[in-house]
């Protein structure tokens, strides 16, 4: 392997994930547009909002480290060197990373339905 193709990594994907790789990608794509029009629609990131999806996220960073343990075929223990530990940390902080957007999203979606916004103050 001494070129890096997107439709290999794609295929691996595929391999590791199944379906869920789909599901997944739709979810990023759909919330990231979801995210985009909130921040619009409320003319920046309500700070309150913002602590709580970060307090969740945390978990969210676990949950990704549980996913990558139960799709490869190694575990934790398996971890030798220092690139296995960076890609450790680099799951966990995109899981926490990407949980914190969806969930910021989803609970500013609901004020905003609801009709309980919270006005971003200007400095």
């Amino acid at each position: 392997m001494k070129e890096l193709d997107f439709f290999m990594l794609l295929a691996v994907f595929q391999e590791m994930l199944g379906s869920l790789l789909w599901l997944l990608l739709f979810i990023i794509v759909v919330g990231t547009a979801a995210f985009v029009a909130l921040i619009v629609r409320q003319r920046g990131i309500v700070a309150r909002t913002l602590v709580r999806s970060q307090f969740v996220g945390l978990f969210g960073g676990f949950l990704a480290l549980a996913l990558m343990a139960l799709v490869s075929s190694s575990g934790f223990t398996d971890a030798g060197g220092p690139a296995d530990w960076i890609l450790i940390v680099l799951v966990y902080v995109l899981g926490a990373v990407g949980s914190t957007v969806v969930i910021y999203t989803i609970a500013g979606w609901f004020n905003q339905i609801r009709g309980r916004s919270i006005p971003v103050m200007d400095p």
